[in-house]
C-alpha cells in the first residue's frame, strides 16, 4: 500500500519525502492504510528505478539538499492500475491470531483467557480512542473530509464496536461457565 499512498499523493502535486511522511502521518495512514512512514523512502527508490517518478527539483536548505519527486504519465497509469486492483481485493480480514487463540481456550486456566481478554478489550479501547483522536484532529485541521472518506472513518469504528461486542460476549460466556 506505501507505493499506492505514495503515487497518490503525488499525484496531488511534487512533494519531498519528508513532505510524504508528514502527510501520511497526519492521515494516520499507518493504522488505516498499512503504511510504515519508514518504508516510504524505500518505496521512492523503487518507484524511481521503475520510472513512476522522477525527481522535479532539488531543494537546498544549508548543507542540505532535498529531492522532490513528481508523477510520470507511466506513473498515473500504474496509479490507476493500484487503485483498481485495491478497490477489487477482498476486504475481508480476519483477527487470525484471536482466534486461533479462542479455539484452543479451553487448554489454558479460565482466570488466565479472562486476564487476555480484558487485555484484548483495552487494546480495542485505546484503537477507538486513538481513531477518534485522529479524527478531532482532521476536524480541527480544518481541511473538508470527503463523503467516501467519512463513511470509511465510520466503517472502521464500526468494527472496532464490533470487536468489542465479541470480546464481551466470550467474556460472558466464560463467566456464565465459571458459576
Amino acid at each position: 500500500m506505501t507505493k499506492l499512498l505514495v503515487l497518490g499523493l503525488l499525484e496531488e502535486r511534487p512533494m519531498s519525502g519528508y513532505d510524504i511522511q508528514q502527510k501520511i502521518s497526519m492521515a494516520d495512514a499507518e493504522r488505516w492504510g498499512g503504511v510504515l512512514v519508514g518504508s516510504i523512502y524505500h518505496a521512492l527508490k523503487k518507484l524511481e528505478q521503475d520510472n513512476y517518478i522522477e525527481i522535479a527539483d532539488v531543494e537546498y536548505t544549508g548543507h542540505r539538499q532535498k529531492a522532490v519527486y513528481k508523477i510520470t504519465d507511466k506513473g498515473t497509469a500504474y496509479l490507476q492500475s493500484l487503485i483498481f486492483d485495491a478497490l477489487g481485493a477482498s476486504s475481508v480480514l480476519y483477527p487470525t491470531t484471536l482466534y486461533s487463540g479462542l479455539s484452543l481456550i479451553d487448554k489454558i486456566p479460565r482466570e488466565n483467557a479472562r486476564q487476555a481478554l480484558e487485555s484484548q478489550k483495552e487494546k480495542l479501547q485505546m484503537e477507538y480512542s486513538e481513531l477518534k483522536q485522529g479524527e478531532k484532529s482532521n476536524e480541527n485541521a480544518n481541511e473538508p473530509i470527503s463523503p467516501i472518506s467519512r463513511i470509511t472513518i465510520e466503517n472502521m469504528f464500526a468494527i472496532i464496536r464490533r470487536q468489542q461486542q465479541f470480546i464481551e460476549e466470550i467474556l460472558r460466556v466464560l463467566e456464565d461457565e465459571s458459576q
